[in-house]
């Protein structure tokens, strides 16, 4: 899979899936949200969110690169270290 970079006010790198179906973006404090798409309004929805700290963006990007694009975006936690797949979402 690949991730097209694009421009977001909310963040300081935002990359796409091809489909546009889930986006990675990084914040000014280093946090890393996984995001899919809403249903409606073509906003964004962060699902995961984690420090970069604890795993990077670029980690989460190059462990996709021999991966096919899911049609769920919610099948990209599974390449998260486990430790993180674990913690809720913002807001559930």
């Amino acid at each position: 899979m690949y991730f097209v970079t694009t421009k977001h006010p909310d963040y300081v790198l935002f990359c796409m899936t091809p489909s546009e179906r889930a986006a990675i973006g990084l914040t000014e404090k280093n946090m890393v949200h996984l995001l899919t798409r809403q249903r409606g309004d073509a906003g964004w929805k962060v699902f995961c969110e984690w420090s970069g700290a604890a795993f990077s963006h670029t980690d989460l990007m190059t462990s996709l690169t021999l991966v096919q694009e899911p049609d769920d975006a919610s099948e990209l936690t599974r390449f998260l270290p486990s430790a993180l797949r674990t913690k809720p979402s913002p807001g559930g």
